[in-house]
């Protein structure tokens, strides 16, 4: 505790209050510099907004204004008669709204309908004032601001009349560079053929490190990233939006600010209910977690108030007991919420396949993947091993197991899907299960028992999956279709110990078909190997008789509750690689119809149960791939994370100490290490055993 101005301030206290201070200088340097610059008409709601959208880099703020102005200015934005035609009844058609819901990260949700889009009947001055009218009511919220906005261009039975691609590059233009708002994903639902050659041409406005997140995305994938309480009925959710209540909301917006603002430009802040906060899911989504100031929670004084919020135009005071506002906006933002993102941070996102309701990792962008933490050297890690034994890695393992999981399982519970569930005690997480498009409008039809789990710096890499049952046949294949994977990886026989553990949901000879569900599965060639059996698949949509090839890798030599024979790692290590080669290649294929991650679509992986082999070889996978890349690995961590999205991942103590063996051993196959001796790592169970 510290004593300042007479009043006793903790020391996280204290550095709120310093950053605080440095927030307020930004703000007023922003305003000097613009002031200097002649400009008008600019307050301190403003500013903050184009400060939280840099970061608060004075420098790069004013150079977003600047472009920001230039753009309202070029393109006629600088008055709007929202009230009169023709901005009127382009509000009206409803091809652009903003939804009354967040995405699980709390985005707000633009949505662009296309197919209401007629580019002879409107001129692109009145579309991008419908545009931004509505924006700017949006961007009122520090939520927004903090978090972000979500654009869905929705071309659902658009025609080639509904484009208009010299509007499409003004809006991507305008938003990636010149409006105030971090744009975190731009998804293009049902981009139809004639799509295809104008989108590449758009891709090059988008800076090369951008790229690669840059996706298209069929309806149901929407899933992955939107969660379905928060989208429209048209793009498969459950919401019904009224846009005329919205309208309404921009009519009041508009006219409490128009009396004292210029050019009739919203730019300050209001008090607004339309899109509420997002409200944590499951104890996974920790709002906190993404603080820029501090990574711990704003703490309070003794008054039980917040240090700092932040308001729209206000006189501030400087009383650091409490440091608040005099008057304006009375919203959420904390000090350890400024934290807004530039260009660079743009996720453009649009994949192919039907993705689930809630984010596998809310929050988290590709970079933060399979990463976190210190990590450890190939050096550091088997010091570590020496120094705690078998016995102390054990222990390790048990201190993770014991924790109870740490979401929910209603779906997964449910009378019409348990039958779907393999075993009554491995149930998917509700917030990173993969969705299923409904057929026959059954709400049941989304369910199958699996989950998305990120990989080394790829968000929802991996599918893991239960082995599935004869009546889930057509559920896995479509599955398959809908997530666009082009690898399955099996780390189980269909028989092992006189029981089955899987079944034969692919034709074991060459030449075979079978047919399950919508789905005809051809194998058309085997290669054998003496730990694996590689099967080449043709997977056919019966309905549209689409086809794609399917690599499939089924490990033979992995027993269920255990580790490889031996314990050698070279094989499983082997075949690893094998699969990383057969995804590299499937992506490599699809050239410009794949948009998504440069890794490509998610590999699907299982054992039996989906946990125990499939926890493990996740686990190889993203502490090699991290040990590969940064030098350093993280066994423990990588387990706690695939564990928050795959319940009970790792199943027994023996698979987790094997993933510390086998790094090792890949450690020193690719010479991190000259040599890993282990002498004395059993002893002490040896000694017990004895």
């Amino acid at each position: 505790m510290i004593w300042t101005d007479g009043k006793l301030v903790s020391e996280m206290e204290l550095v709120i209050i310093r950053r605080l201070l440095i927030f307020l200088q930004a703000t007023k340097e922003f305003l000097d510099t613009l002031n200097d610059t002649g400009a008008a008409c600019v307050s301190r709601a403003i500013a903050i907004k184009f400060l939280l959208a840099r970061k608060f880099d004075v420098a790069r703020a004013h150079s977003l204004w600047r472009q920001h102005e230039a753009t309202r200015r070029r393109e006629g934005l600088t008055k709007f008669e929202p009230f009169e035609d023709p901005l009127k009844s382009e509000l009206q058609t409803g091809k652009f709204t903003i939804l009354p819901t967040r995405d699980a990260t709390g985005a707000a949700i633009a949505v662009f309908t296309a197919n209401k889009h007629f580019p002879t009947q409107t001129s692109h001055q009145t579309t991008l004032q419908g545009l931004v009218y509505q924006l700017d009511v949006a961007l009122q919220s520090i939520e927004t601001q903090r978090a972000g906005l979500v654009f869905i261009y929705d071309m659902t039975d658009s025609k080639y009349t509904n484009f208009d691609y010299e509007l499409s590059q003004k809006i991507l233009t305008m938003l990636k560079g010149g409006y105030p708002a971090k744009l975190k994903k731009v998804l293009i639902v049902t981009a139809p053929l004639w799509f295809k050659a104008p989108f590449r041409i758009l891709r090059l406005f988008v800076r090369e490190k951008l790229r690669e997140r840059v996706h298209t995305v069929s309806a149901p994938q929407l899933g992955a990233h939107v969660p379905r309480a928060s989208l429209p009925r048209q793009l498969g959710g459950q919401l019904e939006p009224d846009h005329a209540a919205w309208l309404e909301h921009c009519r009041n917006c508009y006219t409490n600010n128009l009396v004292s603002k210029c050019d009739g430009v919203i730019d300050d802040y209001v008090i607004s209910n339309h899109i509420p906060p997002v409200k944590q899911q499951n104890g996974i989504i920790n709002e906190d977690s993404e603080c820029d100031m501090t990574s711990d929670r704003v703490p309070r004084l003794d008054n039980g108030s917040d240090i700092m919020h932040i308001s729209g135009d206000p006189a501030y005071t400087c009383d650091p007991s409490p440091l608040r506002h005099t008057h304006g906006y009375n919203g959420d933002m904390k000090a350890g919420h400024i934290n807004s993102a530039d260009e660079d941070d743009l996720d453009l996102i649009t994949a192919r396949g039907t993705w689930s309701s809630g984010e596998a990792s809310p929050g988290l962008s590709d970079e933060e993947c399979g990463g976190g933490g210190a990590g450890e050297t190939p050096a550091a890690l088997l010091a570590r091993l020496h120094s705690l034994g078998r016995r102390g890695l054990v222990a390790e393992y048990e201190e993770i197991r014991a924790r109870p999981p740490n979401g929910t399982f209603h779906h997964a519970k449910l009378p019409s899907n348990l039958a779907k569930n393999r075993y009554t005690d491995v149930l998917c997480y509700d917030h990173s299960r993969v969705l299923l498009s409904q057929e026959d409008d059954d709400p049941s039809s989304d369910y199958i028992n699996a989950n998305y789990v990120d990989g080394y710096k790829q968000r929802n890499a991996f599918i893991c999956t239960q082995g599935p049952l004869p009546k889930t046949f057509g559920d896995f294949w479509r599955m398959v279709w809908e997530q666009g994977s082009l690898v399955v990886v099996m780390t189980t026989r269909t028989v092992e110990r006189g029981r089955v553990k899987c079944g034969q949901y692919w034709p074991a000879t060459e030449g075979a078909r079978a047919v399950h569900g919508g789905f005809a599965v051809t194998t058309e060639a085997i290669e054998l190997d003496d730990d694996y059996v590689v099967s080449h698949l043709l997977l056919t949509d019966l309905r549209t008789e689409q086809r794609r090839r399917v690599w499939h890798g089924q490990y033979t030599r992995w027993p269920d509750y255990g580790v490889p024979g031996g314990g050698r790692a070279q094989p499983v290590l082997r075949f690893l690689a094998l699969v990383r080669r057969a995804q590299h290649r499937a992506r490599q294929e699809l050239g410009d119809a794949w948009a998504g991650h440069s890794r490509g679509p998610p590999i699907v992986v299982h054992c039996s149960a989906g946990i125990g082999r499939t926890g493990t070889f996740l686990t190889l996978d993203m502490c090699t791939s991290r040990l590969a890349a940064e030098g350093v690995s993280d066994v423990r961590g990588t387990v706690e994370r695939i564990r928050q999205q795959r319940a009970h991942s790792i199943q027994m103590p023996d698979q987790y100490v094997f993933c510390h063996l086998a790094l090792l051993e890949y450690a020193v196959m690719h010479g991190y290490l000259e040599s890993a001796d282990l002498t004395g790592f059993d002893e002490d169970v040896e000694e017990e055993s004895e």
